[in-house]
């Protein structure tokens, strides 16, 4: 699920956003990138639900945040899978 999650290059985008700001709102993400908004949410859940991306509710907003150590060890399955 989660190889399947950050092999699209929108979700790869999203992915590098939120690398250089650390955490962002759903309306961030999507102006940033000049989509829809329910586009934007639709591939921040598939990345939520892979557990890519964190999520923290701040009053009616939600902030995405990356989940490194889920992202370290699906980098670290790879490597091993490649070696």
């Amino acid at each position: 699920m989660a190889l399947r999650s950050i092999n699209h290059k929108l979700r790869q985008q999203i992915l590098k956003l939120l690398e250089e700001n650390k955490r962002m709102k759903v309306t961030d993400i999507y102006v940033k990138l000049h989509l829809g908004q329910s586009f934007a949410s639709q591939n921040l859940a598939i990345l939520r639900k892979a557990n890519i991306v964190l999520t923290e509710p701040i009053g009616k907003e939600v902030h995405y945040s990356l989940n490194n150590a889920r992202i370290e060890k699906v980098v670290a399955f790879v490597h091993k899978m490649a070696f």
